[in-house]
């Protein structure tokens, strides 16, 4: 855990601690098709419900993104958000990627709404889409992953049962259509895809205003502490290393190769103090995400 960034670190213990008192409060257990399920009490207060249900809440729309209804929901929304939120949150720097999380998962729960009065309305989906409670951080996942694919957008990442790597846009672009299509077609399947959609479309248009605004606020946004931390390795690096010359050197060539990738680093690292990480090409992006894979 020392080394997840600090926002990443707090909402995964906060998920964690938040599904505990949820098993310790307890709840009702029902079978369904053979199989237990519990309906947590806790879940029934700080879920989110159907706006015209006597039991909505305001709050509910903040709340309902940290409770989850079973291990395994959990476990895989942590793991998502541990694998991408620690890359994210490095780029953007803590502020600007908190405030990315609890929008995306505030926006998540708006189209939720939305759709359940569609729902409702019998506009779209399945009229018992308006009577359940709506919980778990999915909405926010599937906007981390969306912003881990438009800053990484040709990075490989292996996806089980995948044999082989694919890059990070396809993934999410893929990852989007399945859940559109089963926003559309699926009912009663108790996942609320249309939360997916909606942490992806909130998370979209932030990061286009961000790319239109890069100047804005947010502390020390960009990631800036992240990429001055880099700097200074790469600096004090190249004060620790001899300044070889080809004679009498057999590892000249392999010296020679270093220095370019300081020389490309620094480069990297001065046009995002001048303009912002959003300035960065593709490739400029990508040499940078790997440079500091090897260094972390």
């Amino acid at each position: 855990m020392r080394n997840i960034p600090i926002v990443t670190k707090c909402l995964l213990i906060v998920n964690i601690v938040a599904f505990l008192l949820c098993i310790s409060v307890g709840g009702e257990t029902f079978v369904v098709a053979g199989e237990r399920v519990t309906d947590y009490t806790l879940n029934n207060i700080f879920g989110l419900y159907f706006f015209k249900a006597p039991d909505f809440h305001v709050f509910q729309l903040f709340t309902y993104m940290f409770m989850h209804g079973s291990w395994s929901h959990l476990f895989f929304n942590m793991f998502a958000l541990w694998m991408f939120g620690c890359v994210v949150e490095r780029v953007w720097g803590p502020k600007k990627f908190l405030f990315y999380y609890i929008f995306c998962g505030l926006g998540a729960g708006l189209i939720q709404e939305l759709a359940q009065f569609l729902a409702f309305a019998g506009l779209f989906g399945h009229p018992t889409m308006s009577l359940g409670t709506t919980v778990g951080a999915s909405g926010a996942i599937y906007a981390i992953l969306l912003a881990f694919g438009m800053i990484f957008p040709n990075e490989r990442i292996f996806i089980f049962p995948l044999p082989v790597p694919i890059k990070a846009k396809f993934f999410v672009v893929g990852y989007a259509a399945i859940e559109l299509i089963l926003a559309i077609y699926s009912s009663g399947d108790g996942v609320a895809h249309t939360a997916h959609l909606g942490g992806m479309l909130f998370g979209f248009f932030l990061i286009r205003y961000w790319q239109k605004h890069p100047t804005i606020g947010y502390g020390r946004s960009n990631g800036q502490q992240f990429f001055d931390r880099l700097q200074q390795q790469w600096q004090q690096r190249k004060r620790q290393q001899p300044d070889n010359t080809p004679t009498g050197n057999p590892d000249w060539d392999y010296n020679a190769r270093q220095r370019e990738k300081q020389e490309e680093i620094d480069r990297i690292l001065d046009k995002i103090r001048k303009s912002g990480y959003d300035s960065l090409s593709r490739d400029e992006k990508q040499t940078l995400f790997d440079q500091s894979n090897r260094q972390n």
